[in-house]
């Protein structure tokens, strides 16, 4: 328990919030298939999905939010440019807005903390909805000017965000295109646009979302953060490594986010591949003498 701030009530509702849409979405593929949706939908979904996740985790966040690593400047525009495929927002956009979460994390100011309307069910569930997705529609603009000079200064990158409606329009229409072709079908290219462009999109978002709801709230604290960061373990496959949050928050530029034994981190991995190939250089990995620094002496969960 983190000293006290869930009861079992808050507990229950959040973990309701995270299950409950997606046992939804797994109980329609039974219903859907066969009909509207098969392997090649499949196929197609878990492409995209790697590859824009990708984009995000190791380009938006570890690359150019936190300079875990240097990349080559190809490696470097087609990180912002599959990083922009998740829809999430233009890459300046995006840094700015979690530099400024690092900044003030749990704290007044931070774009996206769940603890900002108290701990009481209500306050609660309040607090997961904004910090899950509310806070995308408040007025407030982060100042990029002062969280994310250096994009602003970087020509590929300034250019790349300006294409993100293009590349929304991209990612979206290429896997009905790629299923249309390989079944030969409209009703092809409909399926793969359904389950592999709006599911992929939304579920990607969602799980993003949690890492700033979820990855705040319930969870293990091993490491010493300034913050209420958690490393959530249901969720380190499908952020490919960024639930490990608290390790993250302990230690921001570090690479590897899935730092002690077991924890699987996918986006790590593929840094380490890209640095093998000499397109990432000045990797951040841990050290042990880093990592025995910032370990709590007595590790409490959640």
């Amino acid at each position: 328990m983190l000293d006290g701030e869930k009861t079992r009530t808050q507990t229950v509702l959040v973990k309701a919030f995270a299950i409950i849409p997606l046992v939804a979405l797994v109980a329609a593929v039974p219903v859907a298939w066969g009909w509207g949706l098969g392997w090649i939908d499949v196929g197609i979904a878990l492409f995209f999905y790697t590859l824009t996740c990708l984009g995000i985790t190791v380009g938006f966040h570890r690359h150019f939010t936190h300079g875990a690593f240097k990349a080559n400047r190809g490696l470097r525009i087609a990180l912002a440019v599959t990083g922009s495929m998740a829809m999430q927002g233009p890459v300046i956009g995006w840094v700015a807005d979690h530099r400024r979460h690092h900044a003030y994390a749990d704290k007044e100011g931070d774009p996206h903390s769940p603890w900002l309307y108290g701990t009481t069910p209500g306050a609660l569930a309040k607090g997961f909805i904004h910090a899950h997705m509310g806070w995308l529609f408040d007025r407030e603009q982060t100042n990029a000017r002062r969280f994310a000079p250096d994009l602003l200064a970087d020509a590929d990158i300034r250019r790349v965000d300006r294409l993100f409606p293009a590349l929304s329009v991209v990612t979206l229409l290429a896997p009905a295109v790629i299923g249309g072709l390989a079944t030969v079908s409209w009703w092809g290219a409909a399926t793969a646009f359904f389950w592999a462009s709006l599911v992929r999109v939304s579920l990607l978002h969602h799980v993003t979302w949690s890492v700033n709801s979820i990855c705040h709230m319930l969870g293990e604290r091993p490491f010493d953060a300034r913050d209420k960061s958690t490393n959530f373990w249901p969720l380190a496959v499908a952020s490919m490594g960024e639930s490990w949050h608290n390790s993250h928050h302990a230690d921001p530029t570090c690479a590897r986010h899935g730092v002690q034994r077991g924890q699987v981190d996918i986006s790590a991995r593929v840094i380490w591949a890209l640095e093998k190939l000499g397109w990432a250089t000045q990797v951040r990995w841990p050290t042990a003498e880093r990592l025995a620094r910032k370990l709590k002496s007595s590790p409490a969960g959640a």
